[in-house]
């Protein structure tokens, strides 16, 4: 069995050939789709600014192999948020990623760097 890595992914995208419904939608959705509501979770999180509705992202969790590296976590995530906004018949274009292994990431703690100069 090989060894797990969780990745936070960012998906970048465009908004392209919305509906009249579907971009009522999202502007009737808006105030839930904001800054605030930015969190990685398994099933992606939609955050998107009204005006102009131009640009959104979608924020996941990923688990994989860590033999796959970033490129497949990223290409998992871009592949959910596809098949999400199609599910929800919103338009768009030019899905790109960026990924961060938790795993390898590190981690500045000040508060044991000050304690190892006493």
């Amino acid at each position: 069995m090989s060894e797990q890595h969780t990745y936070r992914v960012i998906v970048r995208g465009t908004w392209e050939g919305l509906t009249d419904e579907a971009r009522a939608r999202l502007l009737d959705r808006a105030a839930g789709h904001g800054l605030g509501s930015m969190r990685f979770t398994e099933e992606g999180t939609l955050t998107y600014e009204p005006s102009p509705l131009k640009h959104f992202s979608m924020r996941y969790v990923v688990v994989s192999d860590a033999a796959d590296g970033e490129e497949m976590a990223g290409a998992l995530a871009e592949d959910l948020a596809g098949t999400r906004l199609r599910e929800l018949g919103y338009g768009f274009t030019g899905l790109r990623s960026t990924v961060t292994d938790l795993d390898t990431m590190k981690i500045n703690r000040k508060g044991a760097r000050s304690a190892s100069r006493r």
